[in-house]
């Protein structure tokens, strides 16, 4: 199975920018459909968004449209996820995940995650 390891979480205001990066190792993330998940505290993991084989992006999350994009950097093996005004419920862990099939094939292997806090 592939291996997943995010970054690039920390602390930001609200309104600020974070970048989170998804590394991936023993596969190439081409292959993959891989998603973004998070969960706040008190609450379910929940499913952001997904890029698939062909690119495509599925949104799960009506509150991140126009905030959040996906992309793939085949250079460096990564996933990223960019975010942008960010607000206090955006307050979660973040994982990615990935699947050797379409995005609604269910995720195979996870990250450990990488918290992002938006706070004042």
């Amino acid at each position: 199975q592939v291996q997943l390891v995010e970054s690039g979480g920390g602390l930001v205001q609200p309104g600020g920018s974070l970048r989170l990066s998804c590394a991936v190792s023993g596969g190439t993330q081409a292959h993959y459909s891989v998603g973004w998940l998070r969960q706040a505290p008190g609450k379910d993991r929940e499913n952001i968004l997904c890029i698939s084989r062909s690119d495509g992006v599925t949104y799960y999350e009506d509150s991140v449209k126009g905030r959040f994009t996906i992309s793939r950097d085949a250079a460096k093996n990564t996933v990223n996820l960019q975010m942008m005004g960010l607000r206090p419920e955006d307050t979660a862990l973040y994982y990615c995940a990935a699947v050797m099939g379409g995005c609604n094939m269910g995720y195979r292997s996870y990250g450990q995650g990488t918290q992002v806090t938006v706070s004042s």
